[in-house]
């Protein structure tokens, strides 16, 4: 079986211990170049991994490597547009890190540039991968809970100090909600199946950074009537990091870490939550597996992708009208 040709571009954290690891070990999938502007830490990963050539420069890695099929984009949010626009005119597809851009106008022209070169964009949202985040989906699918009226969901972590441009607006493009409302935004409106967003009310706080929100609060108002709420922080006190996602719909509820599925059967609640013994570091590691097997899957022409590019253009108009709400104090329509 011929392998599938990859390259991945930006060797960071998460680039390093996420997506080499799993993609390195994947039988049909090959990784035949690495590129990072710090040629030595190319090299250094290159030799790692046995992966045969490595580059501290895209343009010439794309000129040189044009057997690659796929390109993983691992680099800092701000260089998203330029990586991405430039593998896609080489005719790669492309797998970017969330977010896909900092603005909706970023995340339309690398759109666009995939119509023109008709090729794919996907944007890692591994949550969607959660094997509890799944099954939560499939049961709202099926409509085992009825309509889901109202999804509350939300993020709080202490800010890392590994990324100090997160906090810088002209990088990052603003704060916490790009780091990690969007998260949870894409999850829940999965969840949702992608209702019509209709109005937005937020509120956001710098409380320990300038420049950027520090925490967020957001209330999302949909056509059909079903409403969501998002929080997300990286000030927010408390003893740990935690994410949640909670559903509720007419039949029954579904919710995320802890994993709970709860059904109006008869008059009576059932629980219907399937035993695991999965630990949250498990849940992590098989989110990135299963989302670049997906990716891995697409690439060799298996199936369509999850989380198109088209539906991160979508969240970013989201995202650009809780940052007008949050500046204007009040109600933002979605037009």
């Amino acid at each position: 079986m011929e392998k599938t040709r990859i390259a991945v571009v930006g060797l960071g954290t998460i680039g390093q211990t996420i997506h080499l690891p799993i993609l390195s070990k994947f039988p049909d999938a090959e990784i035949v170049a690495v590129c990072d502007y710090d040629g030595s830490k190319a090299e250094f990963v290159a030799k790692k991994y046995e992966i045969p050539r490595w580059y501290d420069n895209l343009d010439t890695m794309l000129k040189t490597e044009e057997d690659i099929v796929g390109v993983d984009i691992c680099t800092s949010t701000f260089t998203h547009a330029e990586v991405a626009i430039a593998a896609l005119e080489s005719k790669k597809h492309i797998l970017v890190e969330k977010p896909l851009a900092r603005t909706q106008k970023e995340a339309l022209e690398i759109v666009n540039t995939a119509k023109k070169h008709q090729r794919k964009v996907m944007v890692g949202m591994n949550n969607r991968f959660r094997p509890d985040a799944m099954i939560l989906k499939s049961m709202i699918q099926g409509g085992e809970l009825g309509k889901i009226y109202y999804t509350k969901a939300g993020w709080l972590k202490k800010l890392s100090t590994a990324n100090p441009w997160l906090t810088r607006k002209e990088k990052s493009g603003g704060g916490v909600v790009l780091d990690l409302g969007i998260v949870m935004f894409d999850l829940a409106f999965w969840m949702m199946g992608f209702p019509e967003a209709k109005e937005v009310i937020a509120a956001n706080y710098s409380h320990n950074t300038k420049g950027v929100e520090d925490s967020s609060v957001v209330f999302i108002k949909m056509q059909n009537g079903s409403t969501l709420t998002i929080e997300s922080s990286w000030s927010f006190e408390s003893n740990s990091d935690f994410f949640y996602c909670d559903c509720f719909g007419t039949d029954g509820s579904g919710s995320l870490n802890p994993f709970r599925i709860l059904k109006r059967m008869h008059g009576n609640l059932v629980n219907l939550t399937p035993v695991s013994n999965e630990t949250p570091q498990s849940l992590y590691w098989k989110s990135y597996d299963n989302e670049l097997k997906h990716w891995v899957g697409f690439l060799r022409g298996l199936h369509p992708i999850i989380s198109t590019g088209e539906e991160a253009v979508h969240r970013m108009k989201v995202v650009d009208a809780i940052y007008q709400s949050a500046k204007k104090g009040k109600s933002t329509p979605i037009k």
